[in-house]
Formats: structure tokens, sequence, C-alpha cells
């Protein structure tokens, strides 16, 4: 099974590749025209952004009682990532490869699914930050539109859900595996007539809701830890931004610090709310016009975004294409020892509570 997975995931990036290819060439062509040394240094930049992604990651496993090295966590991110893409998965592909990966290690599923939601929950938190500053710029300069403000309000939306999710899980873990077994029977009962099975194991739901809820006791004994992600996540955002900085200083064009941040908004908040995989093809004309409508020349908003998602996107891929390939190399490891405090059942855990 695992093989025909990786057999999929192949031809499945062999098709995105090549159905991609003018967009790649286009990205190339741009920065043919640019300043090779400031790209230069947005790329550096940008890797930094990256290595923050895993610092970030590592502060959130830390506080659930899970240690991973940042080198390894800022790979699963970027397979992620990549998976997300090419498979059109959205966030649920994303989830199952930092779950594979974690049971590959010796984690505990549900905790790893925490881990992740908290991720994503911290990160979409961090962006409306920049969102909302970048939205008030916009209002400021009348080019702010229902397009935007809806966009954002999505945003904010996943970001509720994700919280909702996690404080059922910490506050009522019965009450969330009650949710999690109706989801699983009517996704089942969805299926049934194409698979021709359960496609969810719903048995499993409440013990995966159980361990859910021990992992946030986990957090709840060291709020301080839940600072850090926090300002990694905030701190990530404030490199891309310096990213676009420098992008805009490669093809020698004017800025101000309210056009940065409402340019860096407009992408972000596109790549995830957009009817196209990471807003490809799309996020390229909107955030071009907008960067047009916050007084930047077309021609000039055109090469910028192209360099800009050449950086956070074809990039990120591109390291995401090797890091499924590192990810998935050598041989599984045992599961580590447990230790007395992690020998207690989920069930013991929360009576302690």
């Amino acid at each position: 099974m695992r093989k025909l997975i990786g057999a999929i995931v192949l031809l499945l990036t062999i098709v995105f590749v090549l159905t991609r290819m003018a967009d790649i060439e286009q990205v190339v062509r741009t920065f043919q025209r640019g300043d090779a040394r400031w790209l230069a240094l947005a790329v550096l930049v940008h890797a930094v952004a990256v290595l923050n992604t895993g610092m970030m990651l590592q502060a959130v496993y830390r506080v659930l009682g899970m240690q991973e090295k940042i080198g390894r966590l800022t790979l699963v991110s970027l397979a992620s990532s990549f998976f997300t893409v090419v498979t059109t998965s959205g966030a649920w592909g994303g989830l199952a490869i930092f779950i594979a990966d974690g049971r590959k290690r010796g984690l505990p599923g549900a905790r790893v699914a925490v881990a992740a939601a908290l991720y994503y929950l911290y990160d979409f938190v961090s962006a409306l930050v920049l969102v909302g500053l970048g939205l008030l710029v916009l209002f400021r300069r009348n080019r702010l539109g229902g397009g935007e403000v809806a966009a954002a309000t999505i945003l904010a939306v996943y970001a509720v859900v994700l919280a909702i999710w996690l404080y059922l899980g910490f506050r009522s873990p019965e009450r969330l595996g009650s949710l999690l077994e109706w989801g699983g029977r009517q996704i089942n009962r969805l299926l049934r007539p194409i698979v021709r099975k359960e496609y969810i194991d719903v048995s499993r739901a409440r013990q995966v809701a159980l361990d859910m809820g021990a992992g946030l006791s986990d957090a709840r004994r060291s709020p301080e830890g839940m600072l850090l992600p926090i300002a990694l996540g905030l701190s990530q955002k404030a490199l891309m931004v310096s990213v676009l900085f420098l992008v805009f200083m490669a093809f020698r064009q004017g800025f101000s610090v309210g056009t940065l941040i409402a340019g860096f908004g407009l992408s972000y908040l596109f790549t995830v709310v957009t009817p196209t995989p990471a807003g490809i093809g799309f996020v390229e004309g909107l955030l071009t016009l907008g960067l047009n409508g916050l007084g930047v020349p077309l021609a000039s908003a055109a090469v910028i975004t192209l360099a800009y998602r050449g950086i956070s996107l074809w990039l990120v891929l591109a390291y995401g294409m090797l890091a499924m390939r590192w990810i998935g190399a050598g041989p599984t490891p045992s599961p580590p020892a447990a230790t007395p405090d992690e020998a207690a059942t989920p069930q013991a855990n929360l009576e302690q509570q």
C-alpha cells in the first residue's frame, strides 16, 4: 500500500510539473531580469523563514511532551506543503504527512495531530495580525474591496474552527469523541457506495479524542511554553515581508512599509482562501492588481509578483519535493521507551486534571 501511495504521489507530481511548466518558465525569465544580488539575499532570508517554521513546530511539539529536531520538522513541514499542493488535498493532506511521519518515528498519532492543528492555528492567528494591518492600509488608501474582507473573514473562520476543535479536546474529550464518531459515520455513509466498505473506523474516534485531551493537558501544565510558538509565528511573517522588500529592491521599485505589509497580506490571504492549489494563477493576478492599486506601476507589479511567488511558492515546492524523498528514506526507527508518565493511559491523565 505504501508503494502504491508513493507511485500515485509521483504520478501527480509529474502531472503537476508538466501542466505548470509555463508558470515555472515565466518565473525563471522574471528572475533573469532582476538584480541577482538582491534576489540571492531574498532566497537566503526565505531559507531562514523556512527554518523558522521548523523552530515553531519544535516549540509546539515540546509543549505537548514530544522531542523532535528542528531539521526533521522543517523537512516534514516542507513535505506537507508539497503534498497539499500536488494532491490538492488542502490542510487534511498536510495533516496526514505529519501523522504518517510521527507514526514512523514512534510518536502518538493523536498528539501529532494536535501539534499540527496548533501549528496551523498559530500560523493563521499570526497571519491575521499582518492581514489586518494590510486591510487597514487598503482601507486608508480607498482600495479595500469586498473580496479582501470576505477572504479575511473566511481565514478567521478557519482559525475559530481550529480553536473550537482544540478547546473541545481540552475541556471535553468525550464530547469531541462523540463528534468525531458522528463525522466518521457521515463520511462512511457518503463513501460506502464507492469504496464498498467502512472507510473510517469510528470505533477508534473516542480513544483518539482521549489521546488528544491528554496531549492538551500537558500543554496546560506549561502555559508559558505556548508564547514561543506565537512569537515564532510572527517572526516568520516578518521574514516573509522582508523577502518582499528584497524583491522590490531587486527590481529597483520604490515602496512604502504599508505597501509591503498590504502586499504580503494579499498574497497570504489568497494563497489560503483560493479556488486553486496554493492560489496558483489566482494570487498572481490579484497581487499584481493589488500592488498596482497601491501605486506600483503595472509592469513592475507583475514582475515583483512573479519573483515573490517564485520564492514563496515555487521554491517551497522544490524544497518539498526533495523533503518528501528525504523523510521517506531509511529504516523506520524503533519507538522510544515509554516513560512512567507516558505509560499512563489517556483516561488516567484526564482524571488527574
